[in-house]
């Protein structure tokens, strides 16, 4: 026998919800087949069939969480399925004995037989209200599959059945309706926010920014076809900023009382998706420009809403920031750090209000909150601010990016 077992999919995976079932007991694969899909807070991937065979048996329940190492799929190489064949025919090759005809009476008089199905099987029947040993099985040597199983409870059946199978049915949608699955990404995200939140002493530090000047230039880069978006600015001014205050693009070791300062800038970028938090990766932003970070950022966060991203495309962030304007957080937050990162920037809604300017004069002005979250072990607060002020600089003042496009 072959177990395919859940292996590491991810960084920091220690766990993944089985979402689908790609086989059922009977069917034969071949090697690098799909055979389980299984979903993590990150992505969604499939596990493939190391060897060619046929699928025995179906160890874990749909919508089930478990965790690395487990067996989800247990395969019979045709080696196995051969030798087992061959000992069948010889059992069967035997000479029947004289007193046989008690046993032969047995059998045929006895009224149980040992059901041959998976445990996913049997709860698919029990939920069916199937009593699974009335079932013809038609998979591998007779084994009931689920659609077995289905087909069963196909059959029509008296009408005072029928009413009471429907009320049962009706009740228990009532209850479930009233639940919410607390697994796969939601469980994944929930148990990363209570290490960051459990491990870092979160600081956070609030600023407001002028963006008038910046929405401007997207004007006017409009109508020279330039389409550039505010959160690609965001991110080039914070990466400009890393490169002055390179402890905040660092990681703390502990083990090795040490601060490690990361060269590379790879910013997350948390982006809000119909399965929950995802956090898209665009890698070395601070050796491109801001045509290239908006061009990448918009396709990561593309993929990210249809959760086709790949490993490496959500792995490895330095920092992370959080455009959460457009979802209309118009006032402020205290985000939560991307454990193990040491900082998190977040831009908030741009409200029009009216500003004092050049000393005395009174002027319409785009204002923006931010929030910047950092890691209280590793920087102090007089840091943090001269961070965010130098952010909110290069915000103000775009044309200062200039000096450092790529």
């Amino acid at each position: 026998m072959v177990e395919i077992k859940l292996h590491d999919i991810g960084e920091g995976m220690t766990e993944a919800e089985v979402t689908h079932f790609l086989v059922k007991p009977g069917d034969e694969v071949v090697v690098d087949q799909p055979v389980v899909e299984v979903s993590t807070d990150k992505m969604t991937a499939e596990i493939p069939a190391p060897q060619q065979g046929v699928v025995k048996e179906l160890l874990v329940e749909e919508g089930k969480t478990i965790s690395i190492g487990t067996t989800v799929v247990v395969l019979e190489t045709a080696r196995e399925a051969e030798r087992e064949t061959a000992a069948t025919l010889e059992i069967e090759k035997e000479p029947v004995k004289a007193e046989t005809p008690f046993v032969q009476s047995f059998e045929v008089t006895a009224p149980d037989r040992r059901v041959k199905a998976a445990p996913y099987t049997r709860k698919v029947a029990r939920e069916l209200d199937v009593d699974i040993e009335q079932v013809k099985g038609t998979g591998v040597r007779g084994r009931i599959t689920v659609d077995d199983v289905k087909r069963f409870a196909a059959v029509p059946e008296p009408e005072h059945s029928h009413q009471v199978k429907e009320q049962k049915v009706s009740v228990e949608s009532v209850d479930e309706s009233e639940m919410i699955p607390f697994r796969g990404r939601r469980k994944q995200i929930a148990n990363k926010m209570t290490q960051s939140l459990f491990t870092i002493p979160h600081c956070t530090h609030f600023e407001e920014i002028d963006v008038t000047e910046l929405l401007d230039i997207r004007q006017e880069l409009k109508q020279e076809k330039l389409a550039i978006s505010a959160t690609a600015f965001f991110i080039k001014a914070v990466s400009v900023a890393l490169q002055e205050f390179p402890v905040f693009n660092s990681r703390l070791d502990e083990e090795n009382e040490a601060i490690r300062l990361v060269k590379e800038h790879h910013i997350g970028i948390a982006t809000d998706t119909a399965e929950g938090l995802i956090v898209p990766v665009l890698k070395n932003v601070e050796k491109k420009s801001l045509q290239t970070i908006h061009e990448e950022m918009k396709e990561l966060t593309q993929k990210a809403g249809e959760n086709r991203l790949k490993r490496e495309e959500m792995t490895g962030s330095t920092f992370t920031i959080s455009n959460v304007g457009p979802l209309g957080g118009s006032i402020g937050a205290t985000p939560i750090i991307n454990y193990p990162e040491v900082g998190l920037m977040a831009f908030h809604k741009t409200k029009k209000r009216p500003m004092v300017v050049n000393e005395n004069e009174i002027a319409i002005r785009s204002m923006m909150n931010i929030s910047m979250v950092f890691d209280h072990r590793v920087a102090d607060g007089g840091t943090a601010v001269a961070f965010t002020n130098r952010v909110q600089a290069l915000i103000e003042r775009p044309y200062l990016l200039l000096i450092d496009l790529k």
